[in-house]
């Protein structure tokens, strides 16, 4: 089995790596810049992410940088709480790639 084929094998990980679209004004101003940003599981990895980007959305991913967020402390009513900690991946599209992320959220 050659590479090309490993790549075209939708998995159920795939789905799962990918968890949904930020869509923020922050994360928007990237898309002029063929920059898309997701929410991704903790255990994904810049490959991983690679090949799931390309593979569900039929895009050409040229980089994947990753982001973890830790949640923040805040109070609610005297009650302390804690924000879960998330982990975001910004897709660098190639040239004249496109993903919808409206249509897709």
């Amino acid at each position: 089995m050659s590479k090309a084929d490993k790549k075209a094998k939708v998995t159920a990980g795939m789905y799962d790596a990918v968890v949904s679209p930020v869509i923020t004004e922050k994360s928007q101003m990237g898309v002029e810049f063929n920059k898309v940003t997701f929410v991704v599981a903790a255990w994904a990895t810049k490959p991983q992410v690679k090949a799931a980007v390309e593979t569900l959305f039929e895009t050409k991913v040229e980089k994947v940088n990753i982001i973890n967020v830790k949640g923040k402390v805040k109070r609610f009513r005297g009650t302390i709480g804690k924000r879960s900690n998330v982990k975001k991946a910004v897709v660098t599209l190639a040239e004249g790639q496109t993903i919808d992320v409206a249509a897709t959220a």
